[in-house]
């Protein structure tokens, strides 16, 4: 049902009708590159350096097989000149719940991106206004913030020592935190800061709130763009999410070049770095939507030329993917300068608003939200239309109403939820239970029953799939304060 053009980094002309490997590789790297990306030093810090990158590379590995599976579903029935969806290959082996779970939870990872990318989207919004606003006017309304080597601690979690315990190193640390916990002290929960300002700033600090003002000027600034029937112009600016990656990259490399290595892995110090921690599965679940890509990869290779090298070009676009989110990840978290439970979800927090490296960061990634975001709300409706009403569009108010419920829902999250971190791993974990885990391999499991060559090794791997997706998903309750 989803136009191929809305996922391809480079969309191929008409007149070619074929795309090439890089350009399947690519789209699929970059449609993989989304907000996650900038949640990677947190979660990796909540799992702990060694077992991070180990939950990283076993995670790619498995969501690549899954992923791969819901490619071959389609080989097994599939007709000349029929175009399948995994929802079809569902209905096929599972019946009619086996449709509806899919496009639920298909629905479901849609609905959790919109939400983030509202929050973000609000958080882009407040800093690249306040930056605007301070440099025009010559002010610093920021100024009373603890600034260490470039970045700052917003919201410390909890100490990074055991205060009963005496060691040689432990009055430096409780006086780093401390300094580093007078940002909380400066900063109210809407994101506004307590100094002495004149009416103007005043005014402004009241006007413009990140989590009660911004998220309302969202709608009057998204709410036009999104009851297009066709958002087609939107996909132009595809290229543009690449550019923000290759960003993000390169503000992380420089930043890491200026701080250097921080890591100490001795106990009870201010930088200490644990190997692993218990709160391991705010990785695993952020990593179940970072790479979550089931639901339309059967668009994005539909016009491959080569389909025979699907299988390949799908494990090196995951690879690629793997390694952005590891060095990202791994880099920021062993460089950044601050106690490292000061790493918020959205690495950018970990930066004033006037850090014009940050500032260019946001702004790119406010624009290019900005355009992907109607393209997100218009996959979502189509489904969601096309499963209740057979249309894709079924009439102006049809469209008003769904609208208007999703942008009602997003600034609920970014005014009384703006935790990132909480959203992403929630919403993978839950989505992923359904399609990374489970779908595809009982669709597999079913289809080798039906071929008469279902062995007990194969039931058994993928039995043990289906069961860590679940675990995953409960174990996102155990550590529900982790963020």
């Amino acid at each position: 049902m989803i136009p191929t053009s809305f996922f391809l980094l480079l969309p191929i002309r008409k007149t070619e009708g074929k795309q090439s490997s890089i350009i399947t590789i690519f789209s699929i790297w970059n449609t993989m590159m989304g907000t996650s990306l900038l949640s990677m030093p947190w979660a990796v810090g909540e799992a702990g350096l060694v077992l991070g990158i180990i939950i990283l590379i076993t995670m790619a590995g498995l969501t690549l097989y899954t992923c791969y599976r819901v490619v071959k579903s389609v080989d097994n029935f599939h007709k000349p000149g029929e175009i399948l969806e995994f929802s079809d290959v569902c209905r096929h082996y599972l019946g009619k719940w086996g449709e509806y779970c899919s496009v639920f939870f298909s629905l479901s990872a849609l609905l959790g991106a919109m939400i983030v990318y509202w929050v973000l989207l609000s958080n882009f919004l407040f800093h690249t206004v306040k930056y605007i606003y301070e440099d025009v006017n010559h002010i610093n309304m920021s100024a009373a913030i603890n600034v260490t080597k470039g970045a700052i601690c917003p919201h410390p979690r909890h100490p990074p020592i055991d205060p009963t315990v005496h060691t040689n190193n432990s009055l430096p640390v409780i006086t780093s935190f401390m300094s580093q916990s007078l940002v909380v002290m400066v900063n109210n929960s809407n994101g506004t800061i307590h100094n002495t300002t004149d009416g103007n700033e005043a005014l402004f600090n009241k006007v413009w709130q990140q989590t009660l003002t911004v998220p309302f000027f969202l709608v009057l600034i998204l709410g036009p763009l999104l009851n297009f029937k066709s958002p087609t112009f939107f996909t132009k600016f595809n290229a543009l999410g690449t550019v923000c990656v290759a960003y993000i990259i390169a503000f992380v490399s420089i930043k890491a070049s200026q701080w250097g290595i921080n890591v100490d892995f001795t106990p009870n110090t201010r930088l200490y770095v644990p190997k692993a921690r218990e709160y391991f599965p705010a990785l695993t679940g952020t990593l179940a939507l970072a790479y979550f890509i089931h639901n339309c990869v059967l668009s994005i290779i539909r016009n491959q030329k080569k389909p025979e090298n699907n299988g390949r070009d799908l494990s090196i676009a995951y690879v690629l993917v793997a390694l952005t989110y590891t060095f990202v990840g791994v880099v920021f978290y062993i460089s950044f300068p601050l106690t490292k439970d000061c790493i918020e979800s959205n690495l950018l927090d970990n930066f004033p608003s006037g850090d014009i490296l940050a500032f260019v960061a946001r702004i790119c990634l406010l624009f290019q939200m900005i355009t992907v975001f109607p393209l997100l709300i218009y996959i979502f409706r189509l489904q969601l239309m096309h499963t209740l009403f057979g249309a894709v569009y079924p009439g102006l108010l049809h469209v008003l109403v769904l609208n208007l419920l999703v942008l009602a829902l997003c600034v609920i999250f970014a005014i009384f939820l703006p935790k990132i971190g909480t959203i992403i791993r929630f919403s993978g974990a839950f989505c992923g239970l359904a399609y990374i885990f489970t779908l595809p391999c009982l669709v597999y499991l079913l289809y080798l029953r039906q071929q008469g060559r279902l062995r007990w090794p194969t039931l058994v791997l993928h039995s043990t799939i289906i069961v860590l997706g679940c675990a995953n998903f409960f174990g996102q309750f155990a550590i529900i304060n982790s963020e």
